[in-house]
């Protein structure tokens, strides 16, 4: 009897014990299924975060890319080309972000990605600066060989200015000038020979006898002489050959034209000049050669 009941209370032993190391093993298992979630949950914790960061870093990069590109229009091809590259890998980044979950080996290899972005836009930013800054040394020395070419332009004028100022004294410096001058009429007898004539009515050409004033700068050898007669009344006589020529800086018609061979050795000059009928009052004779007014006198008939 009494060995029945020991074995009696083994056995109930041995179920309590196993029903234990159940509850224990219950137990663990519970924790391990715990652990097991709260570390699934932090990691997709942690990946949410890191797409997160990732994207405001995207944002970032971009914004910076329009910041330096206020510019763009001065950009060259490369410079622009360069600038649509880095946008299309922003689209692109921004489009893997955007899937619903990254395994572990995809987030490494957008933050990867981002890395080497985050490189190329600090060199683009770099490359930008350099270029604005040579751009600006370029105006600079634009502006400043502007301001020497307007400068030497200024310059080149006023030069210009003198040596044609410089010019026009040398031109009239070598224009010949009367020295001394007397017009005669005379009247043409029948014989041939001419006689002073005092009257109009007789008279039949005049005589301009005249000579030329020393002039070391006027050339040597045929001048033209330009003859204009002004008639009592006012008017300028002019005869069918008339023509006209420049003096004085303006155009004028003549009366008689001629040439004479200067010498520059005092020599006296005349010249004929036949007209009929002459009218009671004093003539006006006035000489021109080289562009400018030579000399004049005056003669009167009764």
């Amino acid at each position: 009897m009494e060995n029945q009941s020991g074995q009696s209370q083994k056995k109930n032993s041995n179920v309590i014990y196993f029903l234990i190391a159940v509850v224990v093993a219950l137990l663990g298992t519970d924790v391990y299924l715990y652990m097991q979630k709260n570390k699934s949950d932090t990691k997709i914790v942690y990946q949410n975060d890191e797409k997160t960061r990732l994207q405001t870093e995207l944002d970032s990069l971009e914004a910076q890319i329009e910041q330096v590109n206020l510019g763009r229009a001065k950009m060259s091809t490369e410079m622009q080309a360069k600038n649509d590259s880095l946008r299309a890998k922003i689209k692109v980044l921004r489009k893997e972000l955007a899937k619903g979950k990254l395994t572990v080996a995809e987030l490494s290899h957008a933050q990867e990605d981002i890395k080497q972005l985050r490189y190329f836009v600090t060199k683009y930013t770099a490359d930008l600066e350099e270029l604005k800054k040579e751009n600006t040394n370029l105006t600079v020395e634009r502006d400043t060989l502007k301001t020497n070419l307007a400068s030497v332009s200024e310059k080149a004028t006023t030069l210009e200015k003198k040596t044609q100022e410089l010019d026009a004294k040398v031109k009239e410096a070598s224009a010949i000038k009367v020295g001394s001058a007397d017009v005669v009429a005379y009247k043409i007898k029948n014989s041939g020979k001419e006689v002073e004539e005092k009257k109009a009515k007789n008279a039949q050409k005049i005589k301009i006898n005249f000579t030329v004033a020393s002039n070391t700068v006027a050339e040597k050898g045929l001048h033209d002489v330009y003859v204009r007669v002004i008639d009592p009344t006012g008017n300028l006589i002019t005869p069918a050959d008339s023509g006209t020529f420049s003096a004085d800086a303006q155009d004028l018609q003549y009366t008689y034209k001629t040439a004479i061979d200067f010498k520059d050795d005092g020599s006296g000059y005349t010249i004929d000049w036949l007209y009929s009928p002459f009218q009671k009052g004093t003539y006006t004779v006035i000489l021109y050669a080289d562009g400018y007014t030579m000399g004049k006198s005056s003669f009167t008939l009764k």
